[in-house]
């Protein structure tokens, strides 16, 4: 359930980007593997230079402290001309991203 949200945030996403020159990107790839059983992975590569990499991972199984840990990446072209990446960790302990070109917590 947990990454049909992901999915859907992210599709929603891309849905309300304004139209500009990437409106015509074409999907390069598109992988996915979800049987609904332990895990699921996925990932999409855009014409226009977005990817985006996805792995989610049952831990503790049948326990009260039973979650889903996701592990990712995504990139793509600012407006400045630069690629900007981003690898993330969602689990217990939140949302937690890191890219160059994000600010580090003291």
């Amino acid at each position: 359930m947990k990454s049909f949200i992901v999915l859907a945030l992210f599709v929603a996403a891309v849905a309300a980007a304004p139209a500009g020159p990437d409106a015509d990107a074409q999907i390069l790839r598109y992988d996915s593997d979800n049987i609904g059983v332990d895990g699921y992975s996925y990932g999409v590569e855009t014409s226009n230079g977005i990817s985006q990499q996805e792995q989610g991972q049952l831990k503790n199984a049948g326990t009260d402290a039973e979650a889903i840990e996701v592990r990712g990446q995504f990139s793509y072209t600012g407006p400045d001309g630069v690629v900007y990446s981003v690898t993330y960790i969602a689990n217990e302990n939140g949302f937690q991203p890191q890219g160059a070109h994000l600010p580090v917590a003291p």
